[in-house]
């Protein structure tokens, strides 16, 4: 169990470090831009997939870890576990990030934190719930008993640059309540009076993807 929980804080961390650190080092959308942007976050599943998923699973994601519960793939206890370390991971990518832009004189207004943007609570809840079950998804098939492990890390990296690419001109995406805790926490203000959507969102549609993978893809040994 330890060393489960000591990936998934590695793996959380540098999701939320090379992620959020890309839109805010690299220039948002106006700089490396959208799909640059969503790369970051992809690639850096690809690369947590390949290195601690023998370990943990890589979920680096509360929505994944109570989308695995919902289907029976881990227990309460080993839950519990990963959503802490989720959090703390997350907490220190983006502590690292606050710490690099102050070495640089840089503002910390902006440590990717999402947002409702242009659109209504309503509206946000329905992208960030939508995005996730696609990601969810994704995992709960391609990790099932029909799935390729293989290409698995491949495939869920790449659905994360899929979502990324559709929701960042909305919400920001998060499709993670740890990767939008850490950054509101420091920054405050809007970033965390909105981040409830951002961590309710996710796990809905996390949840509505473990049961269509249970009970209409049959991912799930009986």
């Amino acid at each position: 169990m330890t060393k489960k929980i000591i990936s998934e804080i590695i793996g959380t961390f540098v999701l939320v470090l090379l992620g959020t650190g890309a839109a805010v080092l690299g220039g948002g959308i106006d700089g490396i831009g959208i799909l640059g942007i969503a790369m970051a976050f992809g690639l850096s599943i690809v690369a947590m997939a390949y290195s601690i998923g023998t370990i943990s699973g890589c979920h680096i994601n509360p929505a994944v870890s109570i989308a695995m519960f919902v289907n029976k793939r881990i227990g309460l206890k080993e839950l519990i576990g990963y959503i802490i370390a989720q959090i703390i991971g997350a907490l220190l990518g983006t502590w690292t990030l606050v710490t690099v832009l102050k070495s640089a004189g840089l503002s910390l207004d902006n440590l990717g934190q999402n947002a409702f943007g242009d659109l209504t609570a309503g509206g946000a809840f329905l992208v960030e719930a939508i995005l996730t079950f696609v990601f969810v998804l994704t995992i709960i098939a391609v990790t099932g008993k029909k799935g390729n492990p293989n290409l698995a890390g491949l495939v869920i990296g790449f659905s994360l640059v899929l979502v990324h690419i559709v929701g960042i001109p909305l919400t920001g995406t998060s499709v993670n309540p740890a990767r939008s805790l850490a950054p509101a926490l420091f920054v405050g203000g809007t970033a965390l009076s909105e981040v409830w959507l951002f961590i309710l969102a996710p796990i809905v549609g996390g949840i509505i993807a473990a049961l269509v993978g249970r009970f209409v893809l049959d991912t799930e040994e009986e």
